[in-house]
Formats: structure tokens, C-alpha cells, sequence
């Protein structure tokens, strides 16, 4: 009698078991993944047939991070020699279009004459490459970087003036006057001279003075240049802080050096007396 009731409360705990089991794992089953990283944690897993074991699980991860970073616009420049495509559109040091080339003939054509080969446009189809000396690299970038310089950087306000080389005297003290109220709020100011008939005037000489005009807070953002035939401009900005003082600290010593001289030309007149 007592082995039977034993053997009926061993099958009555076992059938526990393997219902609290279902429960468990059926709960996590059913339930929405989230996208979160689970630590290690330590598992008891019931067993009818076995004692309980202690394991370690293994992290659970429910979603991946990406580590896909936006693809960032290459700098201008030699690729070397190690070209992705088999055909490409190629354009020639001079700017003529050479058609398309297999990479093989165009590691060619820059042993040959010595050339580097630059990416122009990778979307095309097939991608369009320039070849070029490396001079003319230099001086591409070097335009480049003038461009992106001039251009007003995002919540930069930027004014324009637009005037002729005979511009009467009165008139350009107008627009001196407006400039530096534009440079006191630290705006951007583009000025474009265009080159008067009959007008000897020198264009970037002007610049100049009207640069003198403001000096003490202004200095060029891009120097004056000749963008056409008879037009040509420059871009003013305010100074920095440590700009301003240099320019002050500057201006200091060559009036204490006028001093000087001006105390040296009088004492000499007076021996001469």
C-alpha cells in the first residue's frame, strides 16, 4: 500500500513538472521579440527524466546593429592604381573624351606619359575618370578649396554689391559706408566690379581701397579675382577675435615706429639749427 501511494505522488509531481515546463517555455514563446541584447544569465531547466541542471545561455540577440556608415563623398585626388571597374569612360589631361577603356589600356596610357588617374563620376555608367598631371591635381584642388571657402557657411548671411570702375567718388563712399555696416554684424559681403568703357581704372587696385576703407574690422574672405572678360570680385568677411588683435598689435607698432622717426627727423633738424 505504501509503495503504491509513493509510485501515484511521483507520477503526480512529474506531471507538474512537465505542466509549469510548458507554461515557462510557452510564455517566452508567445512572446513579442524586442530589440534588446539580453546579458548571460544562469538557466534551471526542469527534466522529469534528469535532475535539474545549471547552465550558462548563450546572449540573446534579437536585432543586429548596423554599423553601415553613409558612404562619404571622396576627396579629389589620384586613385592610384587600383581601379574597382574593368570598363571606364576616360577623358584625356587636355579635356577630350577618349571613350570607353578597359583598365588595362588606361594603367597603360598613365605609364606612358606619366599621368594620374582621377575619379569624376563613380555613378555613371560606365564611371567616368580623368587623367591628369600631377600639377594639374594641385590646381584643381586648390580651386576647389578657394569655392568652398567663398561659399556661405550654413546660418551665414551673405550681402552683395555689384558696381561699375567709374563709379562717382560720392557713390563709393555710399557703399563703403554700407559695407561696414554689413561687416559691424558680421555678414559676408560679395562685391563684384565691372570694368567701365573708356575706363582705365584698375580693378583690384580698387578692391584695395576699399578694403582700406574697413580694414580695421575686414579682411578678404576670397581674395579679388577675375571671374570673366571685365568682371571681377572678392568676398569680405569680419575678422576673429585673434585676427583683430594682430591687427591692432600691428598697427601699434608701425605708429610707435612713425613716432620714432618723426623724434629722430626733429632732433636732427635742431643740430642742424
Amino acid at each position: 500500500m505504501t509503495t503504491f501511494c509513493m509510485m501515484k505522488l511521483f507520477c503526480q509531481a512529474t506531471r507538474n513538472e512537465n505542466r509549469y515546463a510548458k507554461r515557462f517555455f510557452g510564455t517566452l514563446l508567445t512572446q513579442t521579440p524586442e530589440k534588446k541584447v539580453f546579458s548571460p544569465f544562469w538557466m534551471v531547466v526542469p527534466d522529469p527524466r534528469k535532475s535539474a541542471v545549471f547552465g550558462l545561455t548563450q546572449p540573446l540577440c534579437t536585432a543586429e546593429k548596423s554599423h553601415t556608415e553613409p558612404k562619404r563623398k571622396a576627396a579629389f585626388g589620384s586613385v592610384g592604381r587600383r581601379i574597382p571597374y574593368r570598363i571606364l569612360h576616360v577623358i584625356n589631361q587636355d579635356g577630350e573624351s577618349l571613350g570607353n577603356m578597359h583598365r588595362a589600356e588606361v594603367l597603360k596610357l598613365m605609364d606612358q606619359h606619366d599621368l594620374k588617374l582621377v575619379l569624376l563620376r563613380e555613378n555613371a555608367e560606365p564611371p567616368v575618370y580623368r587623367l591628369m598631371t600631377g600639377q594639374q591635381i594641385h590646381e584643381e584642388q586648390l580651386k576647389r578649396a578657394e569655392k568652398k571657402k567663398a561659399s556661405p557657411k550654413p546660418g551665414m548671411v551673405q550681402k552683395e554689391l555689384s558696381f561699375s570702375s567709374a563709379i562717382a567718388k560720392n557713390d563709393l563712399e555710399t557703399k563703403t559706408k554700407q559695407i561696414a555696416q554689413w561687416i559691424e554684424k558680421k555678414h559676408h559681403v560679395k562685391l563684384t566690379i565691372r570694368q567701365a568703357k573708356d575706363s582705365n581704372t584698375d580693378m583690384l587696385v580698387l578692391f584695395d581701397q576699399i578694403l582700406e576703407t574697413v580694414s580695421e574690422k575686414a579682411t578678404y574672405l576670397s581674395k579679388p579675382k577675375v571671374t570673366r572678360e571685365g568682371v571681377s570680385t572678392c568676398i569680405l568677411r569680419h575678422m576673429s577675435d585673434k585676427e583683430l588683435k594682430a591687427h591692432q598689435k600691428m598697427e601699434k607698432q608701425k605708429n610707435s615706429t612713425v613716432k620714432e622717426e618723426e623724434n629722430e627727423d626733429l632732433k636732427s633738424n635742431e643740430l642742424h639749427q
